[in-house]
């Protein structure tokens, strides 16, 4: 018999699928730098998922139908929460280091603003505040674009950990509370 308390039944599994199908178009789409909507979509994708889905009640063994809920489930929060993360691991230098990586993106950044100033063949007249501009908006794009890649090329472990840690306190939290309903 199935308890509400210890996951409810199957109902919001299409829920589960749904989301992770949106979240892997969300980071399969995005192109460049990660924007703050990316934020937005991992938090609104984690609202419908802890609002509709519900694992299966708790059973025991590895190949049972909760513990196939549960590593569903864990991924897809994982996936979220990376997708929510990414801005900001991104540009938060204390929340995602990347030792060595953020120095040369930075050089790439400088370059592409020489290779802005190349481009136009006479300085002389030139406007200087259009000049700067471009500079700035090329080398803003390299260095947030070469960050970028070196983020989701990070994205997958921080969501794994996040998966793990997920699972680990849910499977914990309804095998308790399973034992606690259990007839004595």
């Amino acid at each position: 018999m199935n308890d509400p308390r210890a996951g409810g039944d199957a109902t919001g599994q299409a829920g589960v699928i749904g989301i992770g199908l949106a979240a892997v178009l969300t980071f399969a789409l995005a192109q460049g730098s990660w924007q703050w909507f990316a934020t937005f979509i991992g938090v609104t994708l984690l609202a419908v998922i802890f609002a509709f889905q519900t694992r299966p009640a708790w059973t025991p063994g590895i190949r049972s139908p909760y513990m196939r809920g549960l590593v569903a489930y864990s991924l897809v929060v994982g996936l979220c929460v990376a997708i929510a993360l990414a801005p900001m691991l991104q540009r938060w230098a204390w929340l995602f280091p990347m030792p060595g990586t953020r120095g040369g993106c930075e050089a790439l950044g400088r370059y592409e603003a020489i290779r802005a100033r190349d481009a136009v063949p006479d300085l002389t007249g030139l406007d200087g505040a259009g000049l700067a501009y471009a500079q700035q908006a090329a080398s803003g794009k390299a260095v947030a674009d070469c960050l970028a890649a070196t983020t989701t090329l990070w994205l997958p472990l921080y969501g794994a950990g996040v998966a793990l840690l997920v699972g680990a306190v849910a499977w914990s939290r309804d095998r308790a509370r399973a034992r606690r309903v259990a007839p004595k």
